[in-house]
């Protein structure tokens, strides 16, 4: 059995490393895509977790594959497109860490991935199902998810969703916000940031939790706040924590997913259900989380930037 499954994106983040005196960038390539920096996270939690998804039949695509199965991720999910180039994406940083996307995704292999093509099994045999919004951009993966979706949850598993918003990607932002809460109809834990909840509802995080809630009938949500930590909120009540200080953050990149995999981790080993579950564990979990995620963010990179568990406790320790 594999504690998570998540299906989506695969692919190349070119990250700056200098820049000359032009004002180009020289930059470095690390393996990243949300779902994949995600399963990285719960393997580093001992774990075990599945990708599905399509990369190019190229060096890039071939590269990643390598990368994943290195990680200790089940890869026998992911397929190698002949006909489209594995996506690229290029990450740009201000000062403070915080990145801009620029795609090279026209279509990309992700892109691509038609439900007839994917290994059911690899659902079946999960505990949980995780997806995110970058493959419902466009078609075939758009239909492609939400068939997965249908079938995850016919089957009984526990639905774990990140919206994130990659505004650059969606040729219309209406539809942006409706593919999103169509993903959030369907889930029963969420990861979802303070600006995507702005974007939803034009709302403070504690007002889009307690609407995601009510409303959408989700049953446990992680709103994360950037360096404030992570609001968490189910039926028993609602707070804050995992505020992390004393690190110097290179590049954010990966950073959510990395926090939600770590979360969504504990929460399958929890004690309750997700709804069920008291406010003490939650804060244990989003200590970690968020301190897992902070570390991942002092280095480049996605994958590559998830740290042990035994770092993540010593900075805990030092906080």
């Amino acid at each position: 059995m594999f504690d998570i499954t998540a299906m989506g994106e695969l692919l190349i983040d070119f990250a700056p490393v200098s820049t000359d005196a032009d004002g180009y960038p020289t930059m470095a390539a690390h393996p990243g895509g949300a779902p994949a920096n995600f399963l990285a996270a719960v393997n580093k939690l001992d774990g075990k977790a599945a990708f599905i998804g399509k990369v190019g039949n190229d060096a890039f695509g071939k590269l990643l594959v390598n990368t994943v199965r290195e990680a200790g991720i089940e890869t026998r999910g992911v397929l190698l497109d002949n006909d489209t180039f594995t996506t690229l994406a290029f990450v740009t940083l201000d000062e403070t860490g915080d990145r801009e996307f620029s795609f090279a995704r026209k279509p990309g292999a992700d892109t691509q991935l038609r439900f007839e093509e994917l290994d059911l099994s690899l659902i079946d045999e999960a505990n949980a199902f995780h997806f995110g919004t970058l493959s419902l951009t466009g078609e075939p993966a758009r239909t492609c998810t939400q068939k997965a979706v249908a079938y995850a949850k016919s089957k009984g598993k526990l639905i774990t969703f990140d919206p994130n918003l990659r505004e650059p990607l969606w040729d219309d932002l209406e539809e942006a916000k409706k593919q999103i809460l169509w993903g959030l109809e369907q889930c029963d834990v969420v990861k979802i940031s303070d600006n995507e909840i702005e974007f939803l509802f034009g709302c403070t995080p504690a007002e889009g939790a307690e609407k995601l809630l009510k409303e959408f009938g989700i049953k446990l949500v992680f709103a994360t706040l950037g360096p404030n930590g992570c609001l968490f909120a189910n039926k028993k009540g609602s707070g804050v924590d995992g505020k992390v200080s004393g690190l110097k953050i290179v590049d954010t990149t990966g950073a959510g997913d990395i926090f939600g995999g770590t979360a969504i981790r504990e929460v399958l080993r929890a004690s309750a259900a997700p709804d069920e579950l008291e406010d003490a564990e939650l804060r244990n979990i989003v200590k970690l989380a968020c301190a897992t995620a902070s570390l991942s963010a002092t280095k480049y990179g996605g994958i590559s930037s998830v740290p042990t568990r035994e770092e993540v406790l010593e900075l805990l320790a030092r906080q």
